[in-house]
């Protein structure tokens, strides 16, 4: 029978058991775990994992990604550990020294199982890959709720700030006559000056054969604004006059 043959490995929670055949007849005992993360530090990885789009999307398909161990250094924690320091190991052989070629072998054996199945490293930190998969479900339901309650409160606030009232452009009353303020022009202008000189082509001669200094242009101009002259003093007078008969 070989020396330091691995029988049997099983993993009870964050504990590794394993039967590990020696010089004696019966194999030895070797237990070996991690530090277990709490609750608290458990949920900060959890948010972390679900922040990152890539660690979510491979998790929940029941992948490790590569780099995984960024969301646990970026919480303050390690997956993985450091040294063998950070691994409790104890073997019931009589070798003083530890680790002893028992737990090697078993050291051994586990650096296969976690590349067949590398979520045992979670449950070594104290939780399942089912447990682990279960709460990111979870905090991404969460967050794509909080999401939608979010842009449906913005779409509120925004429908309710441009809303008017159904009224606004309505006015059913009649109208105040003392509203209406009737007042003359400030200046002489009419439209007319606005508009500019007209595009018109002169006169050169008068029906009589002298040159004529005024063109048509000019001549139609002043009587345009003669007329919006005597029509702006007519209207202001029919107003003034409706507003007092009333």
């Amino acid at each position: 029978m070989r020396e330091g043959r691995v029988l049997e490995l099983t993993f009870e929670g964050p504990e590794v058991s394993a039967l590990v055949q020696g010089t004696a007849p019966d194999p030895y005992e070797v237990t070996l775990s991690l530090d277990p993360f709490d609750d608290e530090q458990w949920s900060y990885v959890i948010e972390e994992l679900s922040q990152r789009a890539i660690f979510a999307a491979k998790l929940l398909a029941g992948e490790m990604p590569q780099n995984i161990e960024e969301a646990f250094t970026a919480s303050g924690l390690s997956l993985f550990p450091f040294s063998k320091f950070d691994i409790h190991s104890r073997c019931n052989c009589p070798d003083p020294v530890n680790p002893c070629k028992h737990i090697g072998a078993v050291y051994y054996l586990l650096g296969n199982q976690f590349s067949q199945d590398p979520f045992i490293l979670f449950q070594l930190r104290g939780r399942t890959k089912t447990s682990i998969i279960e709460a990111l479900r979870q905090n991404r339901s969460k967050t794509s709720e909080t999401d939608q309650s979010k842009e449906q409160k913005q779409q509120t606030e925004s429908s309710t700030a441009v809303k008017l009232d159904a009224g606004f452009w309505s006015y059913s009353e009649q109208l105040d006559p003392s509203l209406v303020v009737i007042a003359p022009p400030p200046t002489s202008e009419t439209v007319i000056d606005v508009l500019g000189p007209m595009p018109t082509e002169s006169f050169s001669q008068t029906g009589t054969g002298t040159p004529s200094k005024i063109s048509d242009g000019q001549k139609l101009l002043e009587y345009l604004k003669d007329v919006y002259q005597r029509t702006g003093q007519q209207a202001m007078m029919m107003a003034m006059l409706s507003r007092d008969s009333d």
